[in-house]
């Protein structure tokens, strides 16, 4: 924890092939959108018509729509597709289009947890100059972190040095999350100090990892040193961050401490009081902190905050004995 002050803030059904040409590829399509090219794609893709694949990702970033987390849901059926497809990706026009379907791919596989085959295109975009950068990794350290594969993880961010593609704070986040989830705070610590020799600055998910870590191991005091510090420095808090805190607070038994936590920090950012507000409130309920619950739902109500229906129908029960 010491090291942070060192660092500075910072439709079901797609249409078939034999529309594809005559409707998007040749003529104007009114109403195009993400969505749309995403169906035509994956027509294309199932039907391992890549040629098609390929008109789809440059007219649709000529046309100024990205490529989303269900571009190449083709894949998740038949994984026998990515080769042919990254062959495929070749052929886009260089730049973002074929870099931006790349990564899209390398996503994608990450989500089908296909980690290995996810690094092997990420690899592929090195050796050929496809543009590769910190943001294409960002999926693959993600998901070794979730597992808890450090060792692989840091294997990846070797692999991004020796090729000359420097981590950044998100990539650097994913392992500090990691290490503060399993409560590993030394692990933590150093990486905080490799960030700060490397010039790196701390952002909302920097701090939102600190405070994790500092609740799970039970050091709650030290999580609201740091959402403090987090504060000093002008940083916007997730809705997590509080998440946190409010769970350290009640696996602790400081009950009154929460709901004083929560009424204190209120105020500021409506959204944020109506999360933290709702899961205390919630949390409280399955304590069978009944009475404490009823408070904060009162102050909820004063404070116009929006309840679920869950615990709109509690209070009205308990308020109304």
């Amino acid at each position: 924890m010491r090291s942070l002050h060192k660092l500075t803030p910072k439709p079901p059904n797609p249409p078939s092939l034999f529309h594809i040409s005559p409707r998007l590829l040749t003529t104007h399509n009114p109403n195009p959108s993400s969505a749309h090219y995403d169906d035509l794609i994956d027509a294309a893709g199932r039907n391992r018509d890549f040629a098609t694949v390929c008109r789809l990702l440059n007219k649709r970033f000529k046309e100024g729509f990205f490529n989303t987390s269900k571009t190449f849901n083709f894949i998740s059926t038949d994984l026998s597709l990515v080769d042919d497809l990254s062959e495929a990706l070749r052929n886009l026009y260089r730049g973002f289009t074929r870099k931006g379907a790349y990564d899209a791919l390398v996503a994608r596989l990450c989500r089908l947890q296909r980690v290995d085959e996810a690094l092997r295109v990420a690899e592929e975009m090195l050796r050929d100059k496809h543009g590769a950068n910190a943001c294409t990794f960002h999926p693959i350290l993600n998901a070794l972190s979730k597992k808890q594969k450090m060792d692989e993880a840091w294997r990846v961010v070797e692999l991004m040095r020796a090729n000359h593609v420097s981590p950044d704070v998100t990539a650097y986040n994913f392992l500090l999350t990691a290490y503060c989830f399993a409560g590993e705070l030394s692990s933590a610590a150093e990486l905080l100090t490799r960030m700060e020799e490397q010039g790196l600055g701390a952002d909302s998910r920097t701090y939102d990892a600190l405070v994790l870590g500092a609740c799970r191991a039970g050091k709650v005091e030290g999580a609201l040193v740091v959402l403090r510090r987090m504060q000093d420095d002008g940083v916007p808090a997730l809705y997590s961050t509080h998440a946190h805190v409010i769970s350290g607070l009640l696996k602790l038994g400081y009950y009154a401490q929460a709901v004083e936590f929560v009424v204190s920090c209120g105020g500021r950012d409506m959204a944020l009081d109506t999360e933290s507000f709702g899961i205390l409130a919630s949390r409280l309920i399955s304590l069978g902190r009944f009475d404490d619950a009823k408070f904060v739902l009162g102050e909820m109500r004063k404070r116009g905050l929006k309840m679920g229906d869950k615990l709109k129908d509690f209070y009205i029960l308990h308020t109304e004995e």
